[in-house]
């Protein structure tokens, strides 16, 4: 990643996180729907429908364009971000067999301190004292959430932690790929490889799908393909450290989801986190949107 230079497109901080929450919603949506799908099919054939789903939902909208956007410069990237994707999707999905949707959010979420040192690191990218601070804060209130020594971290908890090692790469190279190349390709390329992957693994989990779940199926590409689109611009407009902690508010949402969806109530500690958590986020939000209009 470091090898890739790195344009200077017109960057909005503001909207960059603004579709970053809008893609999470839609990325807890999805995790909710995977959920109850997760009670009737094995995870890699609901993940291989969300990323199927993907790549049928670009094809329709871009039509005769397909092969214009399938031109890259780097397609052992688009490739290895895919991969990332898969991996990232499929160890959440496979947690989610074993602990509950806020639980396995929250554990995720330590993605966007992986996110920022990696963009430190990888894109050259500054560290300024306010995400920093953002960062950390966030960072405690996941911990709140989550209660190490609880009993909270079993032997599953590693499952969403090895999926915010692999969303971690599938950003970092969103981002780096993004300031170079046009979102459908990146969205077209995610959905051609991410299908292509998890279909090695259908020869031994494919159950037949029945009517009644279908909706649910094409809900997964839908709302899959949508979130991908938005944080690929997320991730255009702003810098990956800036936008990364915003990710946390999916903790909440995935919090209101198992309480609308699976009657599964977040306790006490899990609203403090929670508190802690979007706290954080506006005060990192606040303070870079008055910095970008100095």
């Amino acid at each position: 990643m470091s090898s890739l230079p790195l344009s200077s497109p017109v960057q909005n901080p503001a909207l960059g996180i603004g579709l970053m929450l809008f893609s999470i919603l839609l990325f807890t949506g999805m995790d909710a729907t995977a959920k109850s799908l997760l009670a009737h099919y094995p995870a890699p054939q609901v993940v291989w429908v969300r990323f199927l789903g993907q790549f049928l939902v670009m094809l329709v909208i871009l039509n005769r364009r397909v092969p214009f956007y399938l031109r890259t410069a780097h397609p052992g990237l688009h490739v290895l971000r895919g991969a990332f994707q898969l991996g990232a999707i499929g160890f959440f999905f496979l947690s989610l067999l074993h602990i509950g949707l806020a639980e396995a959010t929250a554990i995720s979420d330590v993605s966007p301190v992986l996110i920022s040192l990696g963009a430190a690191v990888f894109l050259g990218e500054k560290l300024g004292p306010r995400r920093i601070a953002g960062i950390l804060v966030a960072l405690v209130g996941a911990m709140i959430v989550i209660r190490p020594g609880a009993g909270t971290l079993s032997a599953w908890a590693t499952l969403p932690l090895l999926g915010a090692i692999c969303y971690t790469g599938s950003a970092l190279l969103t981002r780096a790929l993004g300031l170079r190349e046009s979102v459908w390709t990146a969205l077209i390329w995610g959905g051609a490889a991410g299908t292509a992957l998890s279909s090695l693994a259908l020869p031994w989990f494919w159950t037949p799908i029945a009517a009644e779940h279908l909706w649910q199926f094409l809900l997964i590409g839908a709302l899959g393909t949508l979130a991908q689109l938005c944080l690929i611009r997320a991730f255009t407009l702003a810098e990956a450290s800036l936008v990364a902690p915003f990710s946390y508010a999916g903790i909440v949402l995935a919090s209101g989801w198992g309480i609308v969806l699976y009657d599964e109530w977040p306790d006490r500690w899990t609203v403090v986190g929670a508190l802690v958590i979007v706290g954080a986020g506006l005060y990192v939000w606040h303070r870079e949107t008055r910095a970008a209009r100095r």
